[in-house]
């Protein structure tokens, strides 16, 4: 059963003064940001900054991919209060996280824009899972790319955002289920966790896509929604790919026009458009 929501979100970018280049002034946007303190029946978890347009999934899908609360239907409502910067989540029991206070001692800040945390009951949990083995199309990725190239509409508007898209793939067609954008990805990936927990979605066979650089708080979060494929426009780090390793992710970045890097799962990837293949058989 779904919890009761409310439907609290912001506007994306705001209306501004700024003095160009040849000393006219214009109206332009920018993007929002504002703190968001997380409260599980009363006892904050996190303060999260972000652009609000989603608080509501974003709050689930923290909690979800933090492993602080394992099932939706122990949760009664999400109540989301701009005015005192809190989203509330009450439990039907009203006794929040369980060990709570234990959890939150072991957090570390990391690398996510906005700062983002991760929870060592995060990754103890995320070893006793199994990814599925799915394979990952050349043609795809292009169909993907192309696609989400298109969704990005508070960057094009604003900047200062990344973006994350939840995909699946028919065939060599991208559909995108959620894109969601905030002034953190690991913000845009929480709330698409939690539209796929709100909605019941498995991650098997999708693939999950983010602008921004692929760390191990990413791929955490990737595994964690059960998606085996991580694609990125940007690079990725060390403990990101050692993690996907361990925990058998496909990951593919610097992913731009026809160029990519399998960093991780080539033997998953299947190259069925190869960009100078296609060129010489044209010529043939």
């Amino acid at each position: 059963m779904r919890p009761r929501m409310t439907q609290s979100g912001l506007a994306p970018t705001h209306p501004v003064q700024a003095l160009d280049e040849t000393g006219a002034m214009r109206t332009v946007r920018i993007a929002g940001e504002s703190p968001l303190t997380l409260k599980v029946d009363g006892h904050e978890v996190v303060t999260l900054m972000t652009l609000g347009t989603h608080p509501e999934a974003l709050a689930l899908g923290y909690l979800r991919n933090q492993r602080l609360v394992e099932d939706l239907a122990t949760i009664a409502a999400v109540e989301v209060d701009w005015e005192h910067e809190t989203v509330q989540v009450r439990t039907h029991k009203g006794e929040g996280i369980a060990h709570w206070q234990e959890k939150l001692r072991h957090r570390t800040v990391t690398t996510g824009c906005a700062q983002g945390t991760v929870f060592s009951c995060t990754l103890d949990k995320l070893y006793d899972q199994r990814l599925p083995q799915v394979p990952v199309y050349q043609s795809s990725i292009y169909a993907l790319l192309h696609t989400v190239g298109r969704r990005n509409e508070i960057y094009r508007e604003a900047g200062a955002v990344h973006g994350c898209a939840l995909c699946r793939m028919d065939g060599t067609e991208a559909q995108i289920l959620y894109f969601v954008e905030d002034v953190g990805r690991h913000n845009a990936a929480d709330a698409i966790a939690g539209l796929m927990w709100l909605e019941g979605l498995e991650g098997g066979d999708k693939i999950f896509y983010t602008t921004g650089r692929l760390t191990s708080e990413i791929v955490m979060k990737t595994a964690n929604m059960g998606i085996p494929t991580l694609l990125s426009r940007s690079g990725i780090t060390h403990m990101g790919l050692q993690l996907a390793q361990d925990l058998g992710v496909t990951l593919i970045a610097r992913a731009k026009g026809h160029h990519f890097l399998v960093y991780n799962g080539a033997e998953h990837v299947i190259f069925d458009a190869v960009p100078g293949l296609r060129r010489a058989e044209s010529r043939g």
